[in-house]
Formats: C-alpha cells, sequence, structure tokens
C-alpha cells in the first residue's frame, strides 16, 4: 500500500517560573498544625526539578520521553487537590502551541498566564497529547509494533483532546489562548481519531482483510476527516492553522472517500455487480486525484494506479459480456462505517510507577470535611460549657442573694466568716485587684494591633484594584485581564467578617469593663484581706438561735455541701468537654477511599453523640439536680432566717463581697481567655495579610508583564504615560473611624477559608464562601451573662437567654444596660 503520512500536533511552550517559594510558603501557611509536622522542602525541590525536566525534554520522539511528563502531571493533579486553589500565588505562563506555524496571528492571545494548578495541569495535558501525536507520527508504519504504537498513540491523543474540550473553559473562565479554544480541541481531536482510523486501515491491508471490511473503515475514517475538516472551517480555528493544515485533511478526506469507493468496487466485482463497480471506480479515481491535488503530494498512488487499473479490466468485461447499466453515482447505496478507533478515555494516573511527593497531605475534601466537623464540635462544645457555667452562675446568685454559706458561719454577729477569709485570700494569691486592672488595660493595645492589620490588608487591596480600574480606563479592550473586584471578592468579604467581628468583641470589653466597676468596691475589700473587710463590717446583735441545736442550720450546711460537690463534678464534665478528640481524620480518610465521597454530615453526628453524648446528658442531669438543690435550699432557708436574729447590714455587706468574688473569678477567665483570643486573631490576620500580599505581588507581575506587551505593540504610535494610582487612605483607624474596630470570639475552625462552594472564576483568589477563620480556644465573651439584680433575687427559670449562639449576636442589641 502506498504511504501516508500522519499530522502531529506542536506542544505549547511554558515560561520558566520558580515554584519552589511560593509553595514552601502556602504548604506552611496551610499546613501549620501538629498533623503535618514535616518539613515539605525537598519534596518541592524535587517537584519543581521535575517540572523543569518535563517541559524541556518535551520534544524528544520517544516512548520514555513521556515518563516524565506523565509523573509531573500526576503529581500536579495529587496536589491541586490538596492545596486550597484560590491560594496558589505561582504565574504560569503558557504560550500558545499553533503560533509558530503562521506568521499571522490576529485571532486570540498568544500567551496567558495565570495563578492555577488547574491551568498548569490543563496545559501539560495538552502537551501529553501532542508528544504522544509526535511519537504516533514518528513511527515506522511498515512494522506492526509501528503500527501499533501509532494507534494506540493516537487514541490516547484523541482521548486527552476531547476530555479538554469539555473541562478547559471551567479552568480558564476567560478567552483562552487559541489552541485551548474547544473548537480547536474538538478538532484535534477528530484529526486524531482519523489518523488511528488510517493507522487500522493500513494494517487491516497489511493483514489482507476482506475488501467489505477495509471499506467499512475508511467509510469511517472519512467521517472522521469530515468532521474534523468542519471544525477547521470555523474562523477561529482557520486563522490560527497554517494552510498545510488544513490542505493535508482535506486531501485526506477526499481520498478516503476515494478508498471506500475502491474497496466497495471489489465487493461489487466478487459480486458480478459490474456496472456498480465501475461507477464506484470512476468515483474513487475521480477523489483519489483530488485529494492528491488538494494535499499537493501522491498519497496512496499505488492504490490510484490499481483503480485505473481495475476501471478498465471492468469496462472491457462490462462492454463484451455483461453489458450492465452504469448506475447513477447519486444513487449508490451508502458503505456501512465500522469505528475500530475509539478515544481513550483520561485515566486518573498516567506513569505506571507513581510515588505522590506529599502523600501525607490532607485532600481539600477531607480538610472541607475536617473544618466543618470542628465547627460543629465547637458549637456544640461552646453550647454546652455555656449551659453549665449560666446554672453555676444563677446558683452563685441565688446563694449570694441568701448570703449563704456566710450566713452559717456569722455565729455570734462578730468577725469575718470564714468561707468570706478563704475566698479573699484566694483572691489575693491570683494578683487580686492589680492584676485585673492590668489585663484590663491590655485590651485596647490588642484591639488596635488587629484594627491595623486589617486597615493594611486593605490598603493594599484598594490600591491594587485602583491601579487596575486606572489601566483599565486607559487601555479599553486591550486591558484584558479579570478585573481585581472579581478576585478579591473572598478577600473582601473575610474583612468585612473581621470588622464585625472586633466590633462585637469591643462591645464585650466594654460590658467587662462596666461589670468591674459595678463590683470594684467588693473585689477591692477582698484583695485587700479580712483587716480591709472588719474595718467597715457593722457589729450585728447575737443571734437568738443556738446553731449546734439549730436543725435548719444543719439541713443548710448539708445542702451547701451538696453544692459544693455539684460544682466540682461541673468542673469535670467542663474539662471533659474542652479536652474530648476523635480522630476525624481517618475516618474521612477511609471514607474517600472507599466510598470516594466523604458524607460529612452523618459522620460528624455519628462521632459527635459518640464523643459528647454522655457529656450532654451529665449537663442535663446536673441541671435537674440543680433545680431540685436550689428548691430545697430555699426552704430550709426560710425555716433558718425565721430562726436567726436580724443582721441585715451584715449580711448585706456579705452578699456583695460573695457576689464580689464570683464576679473576680469569672472576670479573671475572661480576661485571660480574651487575651490569648485577640493573640491568636492577630496570627491569623497576619496569615490572611500575607496571603493578600501575595496576591497583589502575583498582580503586578502580571500587570507588569502585560503593560511591557501593549507598550512594545503601541510604542509606534505614541508615547504610553502609566497612571499613577492615587493614595489610598485607611476607611477606618482608631482615632476617627465612627463604628470602632472590634473582634469576635472564637467559635470558628482555626486556619484561613477553605473553597466550600463555588468555583474559581479567575487566576487569584475567588468568591468561595465561606466563614473566616478564627482562634479555637473557647470564647469568654460569648458566656458572658451577668445582671446584678441576680445577686438580689433569685431569677425566674425562663428568665435567661443564655448564652448566645453566635458572636453576631453579641452583645444584644437594643438592650439598655449591659447584659451580664
Amino acid at each position: 500500500m502506498a504511504t501516508t503520512a500522519l499530522l502531529s500536533v506542536p506542544t505549547k511552550r511554558a515560561s520558566d517560573v520558580n515554584i519552589v517559594k511560593p509553595l514552601r510558603h502556602l504548604i506552611s501557611s496551610h499546613y501549620n498544625s501538629a498533623d503535618n509536622p514535616e518539613d515539605y522542602s525537598e519534596a518541592i525541590n524535587e517537584l519543581n526539578k521535575l517540572r523543569n525536566q518535563a517541559l524541556w525534554k518535551v520534544l524528544d520522539k520517544y516512548d520514555n520521553s513521556l515518563d516524565l511528563i506523565y509523573t509531573y502531571y500526576d503529581q500536579l493533579t495529587t496536589l491541586e487537590s490538596k492545596v486550597p486553589p484560590s491560594e496558589v500565588q505561582i504565574p504560569f505562563k503558557w504560550k500558545d502551541a499553533f503560533n509558530k506555524m503562521t506568521s499571522f496571528f490576529a485571532n486570540g492571545k498568544v500567551s496567558l498566564t495565570l495563578s492555577s494548578f488547574a491551568y498548569e495541569r490543563v496545559c501539560v495535558l495538552f502537551n501529553i497529547a501532542a508528544q504522544q501525536s509526535a511519537i504516533a507520527a514518528a513511527q515506522n508504519l511498515e512494522t506492526d509494533e509501528g503500527l501499533k504504537l501509532a494507534a494506540k498513540f493516537l487514541q490516547q491523543s484523541a482521548g486527552i483532546f476531547n476530555y479538554l474540550k469539555t473541562t478547559v473553559m471551567n479552568v480558564i473562565q476567560q478567552d483562552p489562548t487559541p489552541d485551548l479554544n474547544p473548537d480547536m480541541l474538538a478538532m484535534l481531536s477528530s484529526l486524531m481519531l482519523a489518523q488511528a482510523q488510517e493507522v487500522f486501515i493500513i494494517k487491516a491491508n497489511k493483514d489482507k482483510m476482506k475488501d467489505q471490511s477495509i471499506a467499512k473503515l475508511c467509510a469511517q475514517c472519512e467521517e472522521y476527516y469530515t468532521e474534523a475538516m468542519k471544525m477547521m472551517e470555523r474562523e477561529q480555528v482557520m486563522m490560527s492553522l497554517d494552510k498545510d493544515w488544513t490542505s493535508h485533511v482535506y486531501g485526506k478526506q477526499a481520498m478516503f472517500y476515494a478508498m471506500t469507493q475502491y474497496y466497495q468496487a471489489m465487493v461489487c466485482k466478487n459480486n458480478k455487480t459490474i456496472g456498480e463497480q465501475i461507477a464506484r471506480l470512476h468515483l474513487a479515481i475521480s477523489f483519489l486525484k483530488v485529494g492528491q491535488d488538494r494535499c499537493g503530494r501522491s498519497f496512496y498512488n499505488e492504490l490510484l494506479n490499481k483503480a485505473v487499473q481495475e476501471l478498465n479490466e471492468a469496462k472491457k468485461d462490462n462492454d463484451f459480456i455483461y453489458h450492465e447499466r452504469i448506475p447513477d453515482v447519486k444513487n449508490l447505496e451508502p458503505v456501512t462505517k465500522v469505528a475500530i478507533a475509539k478515544p481513550t478515555p483520561v485515566p486518573t494516573k498516567l506513569s505506571a510507577k507513581f510515588k505522590d511527593l506529599f502523600e501525607d497531605l490532607v485532600p481539600i475534601s477531607v480538610q472541607q470535611a475536617l473544618s466543618a466537623y470542628d465547627v460543629r464540635k465547637t458549637e456544640l462544645v461552646n453550647s454546652e460549657i455555656a449551659k453549665l457555667r449560666e446554672s453555676t452562675q444563677i446558683l452563685n446568685g441565688c446563694l449570694a442573694s441568701l448570703n449563704l454559706p456566710a450566713a452559717l458561719e456569722d455565729v455570734k454577729g462578730v468577725g469575718i466568716p470564714q468561707s468570706l477569709v478563704e475566698k479573699s485570700n484566694s483572691v489575693r494569691i491570683n494578683g487580686g485587684v492589680k492584676k485585673l486592672e492590668t489585663m484590663i488595660k491590655e485590651l485596647p493595645e490588642l484591639l488596635k494591633r488587629n484594627e491595623e492589620i486589617i486597615n493594611e490588608s486593605e490598603r493594599m487591596l484598594n490600591e491594587e484594584q485602583t491601579s487596575d480600574e486606572q489601566l483599565q480606563a486607559q487601555f479599553k479592550e486591550k486591558w484584558n485581564r479579570t478585573k481585581s473586584s472579581s478576585l478579591t471578592q473572598v478577600f473582601r468579604v473575610n474583612i468585612t467578617k473581621y470588622r464585625e467581628i472586633i466590633k462585637n468583641a469591643t462591645s464585650a470589653d466594654k460590658m467587662i469593663r462596666e461589670k468591674f466597676e459595678t463590683h470594684k468596691r467588693a473585689i477591692y475589700l477582698l484583695s485587700e484581706g479580712q483587716e480591709a473587710m472588719q474595718s467597715i463590717l457593722p457589729v450585728g446583735s447575737n443571734s437568738s438561735v443556738n446553731f449546734a441545736n439549730s436543725t435548719a442550720a444543719d439541713k443548710l450546711k448539708h445542702l451547701m455541701e451538696e453544692v459544693e460537690i455539684l460544682k466540682n463534678e461541673r468542673d469535670v464534665i467542663e474539662t471533659e468537654l474542652k479536652c474530648a478528640t476523635t480522630d476525624m481524620k481517618s475516618k474521612f480518610l477511609n471514607a474517600l477511599s472507599e466510598e470516594g465521597s466523604i458524607h460529612e454530615a452523618n459522620l460528624s453526628t455519628e462521632s459527635l453523640d459518640q464523643s459528647y453524648g454522655h457529656l450532654q446528658a451529665q449537663i442535663r442531669d446536673s441541671q435537674a439536680k440543680q433545680e431540685k438543690l436550689l428548691s430545697n435550699i430555699q426552704v430550709v432557708n426560710a425555716e433558718f432566717c425565721r430562726e436567726k436574729s436580724g443582721t441585715g447590714q451584715r449580711d448585706a455587706l456579705f452578699k456583695e463581697l460573695a457576689a464580689g468574688y464570683d464576679v473576680y473569678n469569672d472576670l479573671q477567665n475572661n480576661l485571660m481567655e480574651g487575651t490569648k483570643f485577640y493573640n491568636d486573631l492577630t496570627e491569623i490576620l497576619i496569615t490572611a495579610q500575607n496571603k493578600i500580599s501575595d496576591f497583589c505581588f502575583a498582580r503586578k507581575a502580571e500587570k507588569e508583564e502585560l503593560l511591557k506587551t501593549l507598550t512594545s505593540d503601541l510604542s509606534r504610535e505614541k508615547p504610553i504615560s502609566l497612571p499613577t494610582p492615587a493614595p489610598v487612605t485607611n476607611q477606618q483607624s482608631p482615632a476617627n473611624s465612627s463604628v470602632s474596630a472590634q473582634l469576635p470570639y472564637p467559635m470558628q475552625p482555626q486556619g484561613m477559608p477553605l473553597p466550600y462552594t463555588l468555583p474559581r472564576t479567575g487566576p487569584y483568589p475567588t468568591a468561595y464562601m465561606c466563614a473566616p477563620p478564627m482562634p479555637t480556644t473557647y470564647n469568654p465573651y460569648a458566656t458572658l451573662h451577668y445582671q446584678p439584680q441576680a445577686y438580689q433575687n433569685y431569677p425566674a427559670q425562663n428568665q435567661s437567654q443564655y448564652p448566645p449562639q453566635y458572636p453576631q449576636q453579641y452583645p444584644p442589641q437594643n438592650q439598655q444596660q449591659p447584659p451580664w
């Protein structure tokens, strides 16, 4: 059979980029927990080396040259699933593959730069398909091994182009370079299939298959070339291709139509239908010549000579023997088509010996599930701890209003009850009033530091957007990169949420100060010790009751012991709530490997029930026990008060001191946790600021490259004056902001936001929506619930709405007094 030629797709050209530093920064900032203590520097360096080898050795026309690019593609695929796509700040620049085929280029971008592993993966996959076509075209089609390899690689190449045509726009989401245009990819897929089918036809001829079978193969091959030819006629495709490509495909389409008619004519010869044979041979000869003229090469010249010979013999036999009428070519039956060449689906892994360099990194789907689980767990733990603290606060308020247990110790109406002496000693050991004052004074500085970080982050975003808008106004449609406003949505959403969080936290700080001022006298007396309390304590009249023989006093002492036991039990429950852990990472990884997906809600609910269900039951039992205990205390205390002579002024002071002690402990815990919260938030805001800085730097590099291209194109027309961005001032500052910057307290998982729902819309971070990260410690301010009157009158059961469920609702709105 006559020789033929196969077209190979040119490869894209990648620009040299060092991925080590940005990738190291991305991984260290995202996997900075104890779960991933490993340093991935060696793996990152290996990936960078692999990229350089894979992309610059792509022109080797050997099968083994694919191993490197296969491995690099697989590494990209796995890494892409393990890092947040919006946080990749590596500007991958790829040039159009077909730009070097023609000197006239007017239908698209010469190159495209995107900061996206998905874009890098798409371009690498394109080069894999191109390299496969090149290896197929280099095979010796005279040997079985050459035919086998050519068919294999052409079908794989067709499968890749077919896959890319449906996925590339979801990745790029803007005008692609011409080689990645879906129409171009569809044409390449059809062309690769046509050439693969052609290889099978060569093999069929070599194996001397039946003429009818070969005719069916040729009919399908002609259809594939026709599909490729139709796609080539589209303007966006035609403008990018060299004329040799179009003439080659046009010629092959005509020749395979001719070959279909020739082999079907041989079937007619065997069936003795000479008239149809002659008609088909006429068509075959005519289209073989047309095909050779179109492509300017003598493909299948041997077949043309055979067709001429067969036609002469058929005419001679018909003239002398058969005398059949020659049918019109329009009335000939179409030949059945048989497709042997089919696009090979793109496998999950291309490399046979793939080893993941980042095996220990957790996939994004697992990260998302873990983050969602942490949110659920934090909400549950905060809610249950809030129930415990609220119940204890109500219990303390009730006891303080009844002057218990101090009333049981004030037997003679002189001196300080031992319980108050112990409370005073505890306050003094813990630093007393001076420590609280110092911690309260530190809050504004911590707040200001976080405000300044947020303001600086917003300033960088505003400056970058202003510069982009000015260049957009100057260059109009020539400034064709994605607008900053659409890329920075997630940053601005999170900044807004951080400001709201800071606002709520500042309100909580104010309530802390008000609470401290309300009880400052009692805390001061406790801090000064027994002598200070004694100096202002009025002397009461002697009790008219002999407490040694008082049944009510004995009952109250026993009930006070039960109160202490109840509080100790709650301390244990709170500790267990904070310390309970579950290895959800292993559960989610197992679910992902076994089922291919993670049903986070079901797994989280099941695990939370297992880890916290028994503790929730204990909390309900404790609350029920408290209700019964308080009821008994009120009844017995009423009997005790009837037996006891009045000591109103002493009781009032004891109540004030008892309330001051409870408030001191609450404030101390709240301030310690609040200070930790501010410090943790500072680290998160710095991480967010670094990501914004990386984004602005990448946009600046892209801007400079685009400006360089535009100015070089327009330099012959007129000089270009670049706009200077107007200075962007901080929109909020501690001095002049109408809404003071504030912080809410932990109710969110640690770490930067993950892409939960919305897909990317460009090369930089986009509007995936999720809550901004918060420190993971328990939020003391979310449980502040203090009412001064609670220490004077036991609150009704349905009075409290404590605790608020979300930081955004704290402090309560439209409330005239602090909701402590």
